[in-house]
């Protein structure tokens, strides 16, 4: 059968073994060819080719219900389910998202990006089944590094005693993103080095009857276990051994590489376009090194992302103990990060502005309650970051503005971000974040000499009349465009201000600007509503002074292209300049 042919899983359940097998060949050439166009994540969905087509020849979908952990393993899930044309012709690659969704197929029940979650949604699935009297098999696939989040756990805990029919694969590759640590992949390990006859044995221990599936990337043998376990009448844990990357030589021997993979020529492997260095990411992954050679009390903590944070692993080999990388858990990095700040250590937390949604409670509660001072450095918080509907960046500011003793940080250039750094690590009274830049490193080539001790203290960089432009973090250049263009049309000088704090205002220095202006602009990289510039609009309410606020709507934009997105919510230098020139009217 050619790939190509494919419209349902009904199409595989009637083929000989062989046949699979020449079809899991097909898959992987079309996964690999999409991802050397579009990227995508290629590893992970290598080594679950076999353990998907399995499920779908043996499991009745969208019937029986499959949730995919992250989702970021189902391509193959797609290709089976209709959606086959997204990865053989080139004109369709775009039609299909990264990650399960729903409105693209029946067989997709969730929109699913962040990780650990297939557990507790398939086991609500269950439960669901269960008080309406379905009948049909519950199937949650997890794997990746996915176990090393607490939510697995909480959905371990209570599928364990669901008493009905609930199938949990662990896709155990040996890996998560870059490689696995802690305790829990040490027992997974142990597992797979007995063949699943260790004591040390998590599943059993919960009360799961448990299942070990060698080599979970041999056709044969994984529909016999499946066909072994479907219909079962309690809950189940089968453990499938894949090779993350099969099929393709350099995602077998890199798999940290290949995790992700931007494009890529398909004959040398080299990414078709290169980001210039040195990065944000760089810059700052260099800065801490130096410390960490300067200062043993400082900790660097990461939850599974090092490479997106310049974290090699000849940068990690060389950090050694000062070094943490927690896995998938974004909350436990930001209880340990207060925890080693409260007894006096320097500890500093990236993760990606997507994840730090996970940590809400952390943040509030284990880290600003007790006011302890570690640092969160916040990645790709900006429309120009990730824009999948599961991965949005731009909620950030919004949720940290409600958090009080947080003092959250927003740099426009290299100097800044490093002044930024440096105040964050040699100050002890406030719980801090930095809103790292997003795209090409900013260089002013003079130092930023700013007390940040002087908490929420604004800086005017062009004093003016009748305007204030107040652009913050990614979005301060966009203000000084927007001033230069207003002067030249209309004559009016505006007061440009960098505020640098994105949670905070300056009342003294707002107070001072009513004398000789009449209107207010403020422009942040991420959601208005709740955000930055609605803490200005809110000082301001009971004055003469007009405000206008201009950020993103609180929607989930997903798949957006930033610069129409940016046009469609009227944030371009010419709609602002026309908005300006009106209301001064």
């Amino acid at each position: 059968m050619n790939l190509a042919d494919l419209t349902s899983p009904d199409d595989i359940k009637r083929l000989s073994l062989s046949e699979l097998k020449d079809l899991a060949t097909q898959a992987r050439k079309a996964l690999i060819q999409k991802a050397a166009v579009c990227g995508g994540h290629l590893g992970p969905s290598l080594g679950a080719v076999e353990l998907i087509m399995a499920l779908h020849y043996v499991f009745n979908s969208p019937t029986d219900k499959i949730v995919y952990d992250v989702s970021h393993q189902s391509y193959m899930h797609k290709i089976l389910t209709g959606r086959v044309r997204a990865f053989m012709e080139e004109a369709h690659y775009h039609d299909v998202t990264g990650y399960t969704d729903p409105q693209e197929s029946e067989h997709d029940l969730f929109n699913i990006g962040h990780t650990s979650t297939s557990v507790s949604l398939a086991s609500g699935l269950a439960k669901g089944r269960d008080v309406t009297g379905g009948k049909e098999n519950v199937i949650a696939l997890i794997g990746d590094g996915s176990l090393s989040g607490g939510e697995a756990y909480e959905g371990l805990d209570y599928a364990a005693t669901l008493g009905s029919n609930m199938i949990i694969i662990v896709n155990d590759n040996g890996m998560s993103i870059a490689e696995t640590h802690g305790g829990i992949y040490e027992g997974l390990k142990e597992l797979r080095e007995t063949k699943g006859q260790s004591h040390r044995n998590l599943f059993t221990a919960m009360g799961f009857e448990y299942r070990f599936l060698a080599d979970g990337n041999d056709l044969e043998r994984t529909i016999d276990m499946l066909r072994s376990v479907k219909d079962t009448d309690h809950p189940v844990v089968v453990h499938a051994v894949t090779q993350k990357g099969k099929g393709f030589t350099p995602a077998e021997e890199d798999k940290e590489r290949w995790h992700y993979t931007k494009p890529f020529y398909e004959k040398t492997y080299e990414l078709r376009t290169r980001i210039a260095e040195p990065t944000y990411e760089s810059i700052t992954a260099e800065y801490l090194m130096k410390k960490i050679e300067e200062d043993k009390s400082l900790v660097v903590i990461n939850a599974a992302t090092p490479s997106g944070f310049g974290y090699t692993e000849e940068w990690r080999k060389k950090a050694g103990g000062q070094y943490v990388d927690v896995g998938i858990a974004e909350e436990h990095a930001v209880a340990m990060a207060s925890g080693v700040a409260k007894y006096g250590g320097k500890a500093f937390f990236n993760v990606y502005s997507t994840f730090l949604q996970r940590t809400y409670d952390q943040v509030m509660q284990d880290l600003c309650v007790n006011g302890n001072s570690a640092v969160i450095l916040v990645y790709r918080a900006s429309v120009y970051g990730m824009n999948d509907i599961t991965h949005l960046g731009y909620f950030d500011i919004p949720m940290l503005n409600s958090v009080p003793r947080f003092v959250y940080l927003a740099p426009t250039c290299k100097e800044e971000h490093l002044a930024m750094l440096a105040w964050a690590i040699g100050q002890t009274s406030h719980s801090v974040g930095i809103r790292v830049p997003v795209g090409p490193l900013v260089e002013k080539g003079v130092a930023d000499t700013t007390d940040y001790n002087q908490i929420n203290r604004f800086e005017i960089t062009q004093h003016g009349q009748k305007v204030v432009l107040i652009g913050l973090g990614n979005f301060y250049h966009l203000a000084v465009n927007v001033a230069a263009v207003l002067e030249r049309e209309t004559g009016i000088c505006p007061t440009v201000i960098n505020p640098k704090f994105a949670n905070g205002v300056d009342r003294r220095l707002l107070e001072e600007l009513r004398k000789d202006h009449e209107l207010t602009v403020t422009l942040e990289d991420g959601v208005v509503t709740g955000g930055f510039g609605q803490n200005i609009a809110s000082f301001y309410g009971p004055t003469e002074m007009k405000v206008k606020n201009y950020g993103l709507a609180r929607a989930f934009h997903d798949r957006y292209d930033a610069e129409d997105l940016l046009r469609e919510s009227g944030i371009t230098v010419e709609k602002i300049t026309a908005d300006i020139r009106e209301l001064l009217m």
